[in-house]
């Protein structure tokens, strides 16, 4: 991981950026105090979804179950 203040990131901006790009870490200061953390987005981990959270969102009709009306010739 690699950090550097953000008047000697500027100039090279591009630079820190492909390295982030390609599995790098770099934290971006200002005043000695972490400002930005730059990641390439394949290294931030997702979130698993939470079981429920479609809860209320997401309806099946009470007539999910029965047989289609242009079927019923073929039952």
């Amino acid at each position: 991981m690699e950090t550097i203040d953000i008047n000697k990131a500027l100039p090279q901006i591009n630079q820190l950026l492909e390295k982030a790009a390609t599995g790098g870490e770099i934290i971006i200061t200002r005043n000695n105090q972490p400002m930005v953390k730059l990641v390439s987005p394949q290294t931030i981990p997702k979130r698993p979804p939470l079981f429920g959270s479609d809860k209320n969102i997401i309806s099946i009709g009470d007539d999910f179950d029965e047989p289609l009306e242009d079927f019923k010739d073929y039952m």
